[in-house]
């Protein structure tokens, strides 16, 4: 699985998100020519007194090249087949940069809407005038939200708000659960068995969610501070979330396929384990290389507006075959513990391949129907809902397969121990009542 991990950590720190609501960076000429108007950032406010706040290197040059930010509330892409003129003309603000500094109010916005920032300039829509060479425009753009108090402070966008929280408490839930569980866990893993490989790897993917949960509070601490963030430890949590992922897809394909290929050459009787074969193996990597070649995908297509902790709401074609991918691993696991369960005759193994499939079903599928569920919720919402109910679904199921592990299995492999040890014996009495 190293070869596996490796792409993912070059990837994974390479693709960081450019923009927080502290934007840095230059004002284009030929930029704004060639898409009417630069894309600076977009920012959805709520409440009253929101501010944009532009600050330049070089206010003079700005001021001799007519430079402009442009405003646009809920930007239609219709505004797309207009003229340049005519594109730039429909803009609700207009910020002529003759000045070092600048502060834009925001009007009070009853619910939270989406405002787009454009650059323009002189030669934005001159499409045959020669563009002069000039010095770098360096610029920083703050956009700011209402706090608490109604002061323009708040770097969080109004979909973002509330996952700083978020994060501190499942922290805060991943520490109680640490203190409670950590002694006995060990112990468990100490004692070997037929299935403390999956237990170990239960445990590092459980770690790894939670170095990820760890990481993204640290980023949007930050972000709240200066509206950056530490895009590394962004990168971070992005990167811990995908080998946990793949570690549990190839735990839970190679288990499932296992499982079916042992179950003609194997004893009934015989201990619950991870059965490995040649088949199994191939086909879990193959699960784990795909899944993490969409995952990386998705990172490396993400818009530069994409936020670290946003990945969740996947709206790209990576993100959806990824969806889809896992949609179709249900459906593959479904079938194999179907026909496994279809053929066992013990009721105990047949509890325990159920309680398997609810926890395998729940970490594939919540993903799906929530993004399908955010679908009726308001657009600052959508992102929420998701992210928070992804983290929270699939902590639930690493729990009910941890709980499954160690008491179903450990308490079925006593079962078949002691029906192969002790001897077969019959009272008479019983003799007497069965003839």
């Amino acid at each position: 699985m190293s070869r596996v991990f490796a792409p993912l950590v070059v990837a994974s720190l390479l693709a960081s998100a450019a923009l927080a609501k502290s934007v840095t960076g230059l004002l284009e000429s030929e930029a704004a020519r060639r898409q009417k108007g630069q894309f600076i950032t977009k920012f959805m406010y709520h409440g009253d007194n929101g501010l944009l706040a532009c600050r330049l290197d070089n206010s003079a040059l700005a001021s001799e090249k007519e430079s402009r930010l442009l405003l646009y509330q809920d930007m239609d892409p219709d505004l797309d087949d207009l003229s340049c003129s005519e594109r730039l003309a429909k803009s609700q603000f207009t910020i002529s940069l003759s000045k070092e500094e600048h502060n834009q109010s925001i009007p009070r916005q009853s619910s939270p809407t989406t405002w787009q920032v454009l650059y323009a300039d002189r030669y934005t829509c001159q499409e045959g005038a020669v563009i002069p060479q000039h010095a770098d425009l360096r610029f920083t753009v703050l956009l700011l939200n209402p706090d608490s108090a109604g002061n323009p402070l708040e770097h969080f966008s109004a979909e973002e708000a509330g996952l700083h929280g978020f994060y501190f408490l499942l922290l805060l839930a991943y520490f109680v659960a640490c203190c409670i569980y950590s002694r006995p866990l060990w112990q468990a893993l100490r004692k070997g068995g037929p299935m403390h490989t999956v237990l170990t790897v239960l445990t590092t993917a459980l770690a790894l969610q939670g170095c990820s949960a760890l990481c993204n509070y640290i980023h949007l601490a930050r972000y709240s501070k200066d509206g950056t963030g530490i895009p590394l430890m962004g990168s971070l949590a992005e990167f811990w979330d995908m080998v946990s992922q793949v570690s549990v897809l190839y735990m839970l394909l190679s288990l499932c396929v296992g499982w079916t290929l042992g179950r003609g050459r194997k004893p009934q009787s015989r201990p619950l384990q991870w059965e490995r074969s040649p088949t199994s193996t191939a086909v879990a990597v193959g699960g784990g290389v795909l899944q993490g070649a969409l995952l990386l995908w998705e990172q490396c297509s993400e818009s530069t507006e994409t936020q670290h902790h946003s990945y969740h709401v996947q709206q790209s074609l990576a993100g959806l075959l990824l969806m889809a991918l896992r949609v179709v691993l249900a459906l593959l696991l479904a079938s194999v513990l179907y026909q496994i369960t279809c053929t066992e005759r013990s009721t105990l193994k047949r509890d325990f391949y159920l309680c398997f499939a609810k926890g395998c079903f729940l970490w594939f599928l919540c993903h799906p129907v929530l993004f399908l569920m955010s679908a009726v919720f308001n657009e600052n919402q959508r992102e929420k809902v998701v992210t928070i109910g992804v983290v929270l679904c699939q902590s639930i199921a690493m729990v009910t397969l941890y709980q499954l592990f160690l008491s179903r299995s450990l308490y079925w492999e006593v079962s078949s121990l002691s029906s192969m040890s002790l001897p077969l014996t019959m009272s008479r009495a019983n003799q007497r009542g069965r003839y």
